[in-house]
C-alpha cells in the first residue's frame, strides 16, 4: 500500500473502485473475482461452516482511507450497513493525517481463561495449594497444547482468587482460577479452553473442591491496544465554527460521556460503529470485541466513556483510547470465508498485535467524526443526507433514480420513505 490517500474514490464507480484496489494491491484474478462475485461466499464453504445453512446474509464491504498509524499507511477494509460511519472515519483519518498520523501500540497478546472451583473444605487453604503449585499448573498447561511453544506463545501466568468469601450460600462461594495464555496470532478460544480443560483435574486434586466451569474470559485484560491523536486547532475548524470551538466542544461532549453512563452508552456505540466494522470484515468475533469494550468501559465500578480527550499545553486536541482488543489473524472463518481473506491482504498487517492497533484507531476515528459533528452542525445533517439513498431505495427507486430521488429529499429536507414514495411516482410519470 503506497498511500491510503485517494481522493475523489467517494465520485468512482463500483467497478472503477474495484479496478483500482485490484491495481494498487496487486490482487491476484481470484482474489479479484472474490469482490466481483454475486456469491463470494460459496454454498458449499458456507454449510462447513455453521450448522443448518439456509443461505448467506452479505452487508456492504467499503474502505476506510486515509489512515495513517505510526507512519504507515492503510486502506481498512469495513463491513457495515449504516451510513456515514464510512465516510465520517474517512473524514477524521483525513485530518490526523495532516496532523501527523495515528501514534498506536499494543501488549502482547495474552488472553483470560478460568477455572471455577467450588465446594473446598477450607478456600484458603486451596489458593495456597494452587499457588505453590503454580509453576507446575502452567507447565501443565503448556503440555495441553505443545503447538502454542513452538510458536512463542504459551501459558504464563496463573492468579486464585476467591469469590463470595463472606457470604453463606454454599452456592455463591467460590475459587477462581485465572490462566494467563500469548496465544500469538491466533483469537485463542480454542486454545484456552483446552488448556483450562487439562488442567481441571489437577485443580479438583488440589482442592479437594468440585470444578464446574473451565472456559476462557471474554474480558482479556492483559491484551490491550491503544490509539492516539494531537491535532492543532487549525484542523478542526468547521463552516462558521473556529478549531478551539469545534476543540471545546468535543472535550465537552466527552465529559458528559465520562460523567453519565446514559451518554456513554450511546457515546460507546458510536466508537464500535467502527471497530465493528473492521473486526466484522477480518473475519473475527465482533460478539467477544464488543463484551470486552463495554467491560473495560465499566472496570472501575462505573460505567463510563472509552475515549479520553484533551487539551494539551499548545492547546492541540488529544484523543486516546484504549480497549483490549482479542482479534487474530488464525483460526476460526479468518482462512476460510474468502472475504476475510481478502481483508487481510488490503489491510496488509503482519500480526494480530498490529490489527488490533488498526482497529482502535478506527474507533477513535470514528468518536472523534460523531463528536465533531454533535459539536457544530448536529448529527443529522450529514448523515441524513447519506442515509437518503436507502430511503430512496426504500421508496422503489433504481438505478439513476436513486441520486435524482436522493438529491430532491435533501434538498426538500424531507428524507422519509413517505416523501421518497411520492417523488418515485412523479419521475415514473
Amino acid at each position: 500500500m503506497e498511500t491510503s490517500r485517494i481522493p475523489g474514490f467517494y465520485n468512482m464507480t463500483v467497478e472503477e473502485r474495484r479496478r483500482l484496489l485490484t491495481k494498487m494491491e496487486n490482487l491476484t484474478d481470484k482474489d479479484a473475482g472474490y469482490l466481483f462475485s454475486k456469491e463470494p461466499l460459496a454454498m458449499d464453504t458456507a454449510d462447513n461452516m455453521i450448522e443448518n445453512v439456509i443461505g448467506t446474509f452479505q452487508l456492504p464491504l467499503g474502505l476506510g482511507l486515509n489512515f495513517l498509524m505510526n507512519g504507515k499507511d492503510y486502506c481498512i477494509p469495513m463491513a457495515i450497513e449504516e451510513p456515514s460511519v464510512v465516510a465520517s472515519a474517512s473524514h477524521i483519518a483525513k485530518i490526523v493525517r495532516n496532523a501527523g498520523g495515528f501514534t498506536t501500540d499494543a501488549t502482547n497478546r495474552v488472553m483470560t481463561g478460568q477455572i471455577q472451583v467450588v465446594g473446598c473444605p477450607d478456600f484458603n487453604e486451596a489458593k495456597e495449594a494452587l499457588l505453590k503449585q503454580k509453576k507446575s499448573l502452567i507447565e501443565a498447561a503448556n503440555n495441553a497444547y505443545p503447538s502454542l511453544m513452538n510458536r512463542g506463545g504459551g501459558a504464563e501466568d496463573l492468579e486464585v482468587r476467591i469469590l463470595n468469601e463472606e457470604s453463606g450460600s454454599k452456592y455463591s462461594q467460590m475459587l477462581i482460577v485465572h490462566l494467563y495464555v500469548n496465544t500469538c496470532d491466533a483469537m485463542g478460544a480454542n486454545i484456552i479452553n483446552t488448556m483450562a480443560e487439562s488442567l481441571a483435574p489437577v485443580v479438583e486434586g488440589l482442592t479437594n473442591g468440585k470444578v464446574y466451569l473451565r472456559i476462557l474470559s471474554n474480558y482479556p485484560e492483559r491484551c490491550l491496544a491503544r490509539a492516539r491523536c494531537v491535532i492543532p486547532p487549525d484542523l478542526l475548524k468547521t463552516g462558521d465554527f473556529t478549531g478551539e470551538e469545534v476543540r471545546d466542544g468535543v472535550i465537552h461532549a466527552y465529559e458528559f460521556a465520562a460523567s453519565d453512563p446514559y451518554r456513554a452508552v450511546t457515546h460507546n456505540k458510536g466508537i464500535m460503529n467502527g471497530i465493528d466494522p473492521v473486526v466484522i470484515a477480518t473475519g473475527n468475533d465482533w460478539r467477544a470485541v464488543e463484551a470486552g469494550a463495554h467491560a473495560h468501559a465499566a472496570r472501575d465500578g462505573v460505567y463510563t466513556s472509552m475515549t479520553v480527550w484533551s487539551k494539551d499545553e499548545h492547546g492541540s486536541l488529544v484523543g486516546e483510547l484504549e480497549l483490549p482488543m482479542s482479534v487474530g489473524m488464525v483460526g476460526g472463518s479468518i482462512r476460510v470465508h474468502p472475504i476475510a481473506k481478502l481483508a487481510h491482504k488490503i489491510l496488509n498487517v503482519d500480526s494480530a498485535r498490529e490489527l488490533a492497533q488498526v482497529i482502535v484507531a478506527v474507533g477513535l476515528a470514528q468518536n472523534l467524526g460523531a463528536l465533531k459533528a454533535l459539536a457544530t452542525d448536529g448529527i443529522q445533517k450529514g448523515h441524513m443526507a447519506l442515509h437518503s439513498r436507502s430511503v430512496a431505495i426504500a421508496a422503489g427507486a433504481t438505478g439513476e433514480m436513486i441520486d435524482m430521488i436522493s438529491e430532491r429529499l435533501i434538498e426538500e429536507k424531507e428524507i422519509r420513505v413517505g416523501k421518497a414514495k411520492e417523488l418515485v411516482e412523479e419521475y415514473k410519470k
